[in-house]
């Protein structure tokens, strides 16, 4: 049967003495991450089901390989979470234990568990060392590794049971779509308590048998800094890309203002060139959970000659689409169905879209799915049509060659207004291209004589002279069409996002 993380079964020799995952100055080797895990396994084997308190640390790391070499399942945690949500999750998942850092304090709720305390730096000088325990020896591909907890948008956060099965089956189908092997180093800075930062971002690299540089807190200049010394991949969200791109417009030195902070650190300082070089050399650069702006796609490929590629998934989903490697980068799409992965799109009445550009709700089936929402029948059997297929509540059109483009979710970023159907993230794309335009988001709103109107979120590059709102919506019917042109703007000081970068849309009419 085969192994989900294959590289830490047992290392030896030079296998062993290779870097696994690097934090900052600390180091973990296949050999030492291996010893570490094995010997936490051993001390949660019988735990049923274990919580792990999820900071961008190697702690995490190795509480997570413990979690799948003990074959239990692992709830990550959001150290962020609110004490309403995470009492939630907690009595949903129901948990025995927490794996966290000895460092880290935890909230209230967490207390009532058994703590595991997990050490990285004190952890795995013997990888033979498992403390006596007895762990599987195999693995069933149908068993949970993990339940993730969805965003709650719509409701109480629902914890979607992931299988080894669909862990194994995207990292898989990445691998063929980006050529991806145990030779890539990739650097990132995303969180590690959802599918993106953890799943892909760890996993990924540790079934490769490859390494993985976190940078705890995402900056240009560590960027620079991992990419330049041997980083082959880089993975981002858009908010990331963005500042990047700030930065890549900015004076040589990295001295100018840049944008606005996004998950920490300031693009002050960090050489242009320098900056630019480094995303040249890498091999890979790919954004995802949520589109990037053709606006920054450009900027960074006329600094760097590299074209950021997109992938599209979700929670439920792992993955579904990918540019690859080896394909043709088309800005504002997330590329054709990965391997094993069947898309479809649908009307509201189940109706099938067969024609190229058509516009409609995404579903998929495959191996990557989820095996269903922990402890709710009713919403797993109501995100899946009669005949499997897994409703994504996205919405999307696909063209003659199979290409995906994400209009966006199907109740804030599909607007029917006049008969027609919009997609909020074209006029977006438009309105970002706008000088006077740092960033942009597009709602609808109900309207009484067009069902619902076109409403644009504005932030000013210049706060001080911003474009005027019928500038805006002139400039948006030349580029697209008059029905498409904002009917109100509204100007913020900066857009509401979540731990992702992604706009919080649901709250931009709150305000």
């Amino acid at each position: 049967m085969t192994l989900l993380l294959p590289a830490l079964q047992s290392p030896t020799g030079q296998a062993a003495s290779r870097e696994a995952v690097r934090f900052g100055d600390l180091s973990l080797s296949y050999g030492r991450l291996a010893g570490a895990a094995d010997a936490l396994a051993a001390r949660i084997a019988d735990a049923g089901r274990v919580a792990v308190w999820a900071t961008p640390t190697p702690e995490t790391v190795i509480a997570m390989v413990a979690a799948l070499r003990a074959g239990v399942p692992a709830v990550p945690l959001n150290p962020r979470t609110g004490e309403r949500e995470l009492a939630h999750i907690l009595a949903d998942s129901k948990p025995t234990a927490v794996l966290a850092g000895p460092d880290d304090v935890l909230p209230p709720a967490l207390k009532k568990l058994r703590r595991v305390t997990v050490d990285a730096r004190a952890a795995g000088a013997h990888p033979e060392d498992t403390a006596g325990g007895t762990l599987p020896a195999e693995e069933d591909p149908g068993s949970p590794a993990l339940i993730v907890y969805t965003s709650g948008t719509t409701g109480p956060p629902k914890g979607a049971v992931l299988p080894r099965r669909a862990v194994a089956a995207s990292l898989d189908a990445l691998e063929d779509a980006w050529g991806w092997t145990g030779d890539d180093v990739l650097v990132h800075a995303l969180p590690l308590f959802h599918v993106h930062g953890l799943i892909l971002g760890v996993l990924g690299p540790l079934r490769r048998g490859g390494s993985v540089r976190h940078l705890g807190r995402f900056s240009p200049d560590g960027v620079a800094r991992e990419l330049a010394s041997g980083g082959t991949m880089l993975f981002g969200v858009p908010t990331m890309y963005h500042r990047l791109a700030e930065v890549l417009d900015g004076p040589a030195d990295g001295s100018g203002p840049g944008s606005p902070a996004a998950g920490g650190g300031s693009p002050a300082g960090t050489g242009r060139d320098a900056l630019a070089g480094a995303l040249a050399g890498a091999r890979l650069l790919v954004s995802g959970s949520a589109a990037l702006p053709v606006h920054d796609h450009e900027r960074i490929a006329a600094a760097t000659g590299r074209r950021v590629i997109e992938r599209y998934g979700m929670t439920e989903t792992l993955m579904n689409t990918g540019i690859r490697a080896d394909g043709v980068p088309r800005p504002g799409t997330v590329g054709p169905p990965l391997a094993g992965v069947e898309l479809r799109l649908a009307e509201e009445d189940g109706t099938v879209l067969g024609e190229p550009g058509a516009i409609g709700e995404i579903q998929v089936r495959g191996p990557n799915l989820f095996t269903g929402y922990l402890n709710r029948p009713d919403a797993t059997a109501a995100a899946h049509t009669a005949d499997g297929w897994f409703r994504t509540g996205d919405v999307g059109s696909v063209d003659e060659d199979g290409y995906v483009t994400i209009v966006g979710r199907k109740a804030t970023d599909l607007i029917k207004s006049g008969g027609y159907k919009i997609g909020a993230g074209e006029i977006e794309n438009v309105l970002l291209a706008h000088p006077g335009v740092r960033e942009a988001a597009v709602t609808g709103e109900e309207d009484p004589d067009l069902g619902e109107r076109v409403v644009a979120w504005v932030v000013a590059a210049d706060p001080g002279s911003p474009p005027s709102a019928e500038e805006l919506a002139d400039h948006v019917a030349a580029q697209l069409a008059p029905h498409k042109r904002p009917r109100t703007v509204h100007y913020l000081d900066a857009l509401p996002r979540n731990d992702l970068g992604k706009i919080m849309k649901r709250s931009l009419h709150a305000r």
